[in-house]
């Protein structure tokens, strides 16, 4: 039996080239790590799944706003200290560290493609926001609005978050500074902030007017405001908080209502200039 020498280094050769470019890919990753030492690759974890629109083409959008302990956390905030940065003349001196990922198409519930983007932000952050409805509706508008800087977008500030998804399809690696860069300024004191900032005319209305309440209804007037994305509401089981930016209007009422959250829903009337919630009442 004869060999084919001519085989065996092809052979040889193709193995040496294999080789060759392994050791290459190597000394290749080695120099990107040490080229770019202030930078990782992390696989965030799930949080919440955010629908909203894309403008004026109302498509399909979805967010996922997931957690990592690898993102920074932004500076400490109290819920009044939240309040007041909302009416101030300049939130964005206020930065929540976050890493945006790259869109991604997906097939939604109804076999629909739509379009979703990954948001990483620090993981003790989400769970504090998740435990305060202010603060989700917070970290839910600079999200929105850092996607919309990055990747010029106008996004709908009429947004849901599903409650049965935390993230619409699969989880991927994002590549992040392990150095973070300063997230916050020091913000000199507005005293005409709180001066200008101006409580709307509004009104509660019941549905039906007799017998038992089904609908709790606000009507609330914001004159002078084009547009609902400025706007930051959130809606308790017995109170309502409405804050437009930059300190122009401030809302924040009681009533003897027990209110369904999460079936609550709010529409802006860009005509009346009257932003409309109707919130289920679960009891009286």
């Amino acid at each position: 039996m004869t060999t084919d020498s001519s085989l065996l280094n092809s052979e040889l050769e193709l193995q040496q080239q294999e080789e060759l470019y392994q050791q290459l890919l190597l000394q290749t990753m080695g120099n990107m790590q040490t080229e770019n030492p202030d930078s990782k690759v992390i696989r965030p974890q799930p949080g919440m799944c955010v629908k909203t629109l894309s403008e004026p083409c109302m498509q399909k959008v979805f967010v996922n706003i997931c957690q990592s302990n690898s993102v920074p956390p932004p500076p400490e905030l109290s819920r009044e200290e939240l309040v007041e940065l909302l009416q101030s003349e300049d939130p964005s001196g206020y930065r929540v560290p976050m890493s945006l990922g790259e869109p991604h198409t997906e097939v939604d519930n109804s076999s629909q493609g739509c379009t979703a983007y990954d948001v990483v932000i620090n993981q003790e952050f989400f769970q504090m926001c998740q435990k305060d409805p202010l603060f989700q509706q917070f970290v839910i508008l600079v999200s929105l609005e850092g996607l919309e800087n990055k990747y010029n977008l106008e996004l709908s500030r009429d947004w849901k978050v599903l409650k049965n998804r935390k993230f619409l399809g699969s989880v991927s690696e994002q590549n992040i500074r392990t150095k973070s860069r300063p997230v916050i300024q020091e913000l000199q004191p507005q005293e005409s902030s709180t001066a200008t900032t101006k409580r709307p005319e509004f009104a509660l209305l019941v549905e039906p007017p007799a017998g038992v309440p089904e609908y709790l209804i606000a009507e609330i007037k914001l004159p002078g405001l084009p547009t609902s994305r400025s706007l930051v509401l959130d809606v308790g089981e017995d109170r309502l908080v409405l804050t437009a930016r930059p300190s122009l209007f401030h809302l924040d009422i009681f009533h003897s209502f027990l209110i369904d959250q999460d079936n609550s829903v709010a529409q802006y009337n860009n005509s009346t200039q009257i932003l409309t919630v109707t919130m289920p009442v679960v009891s009286s």
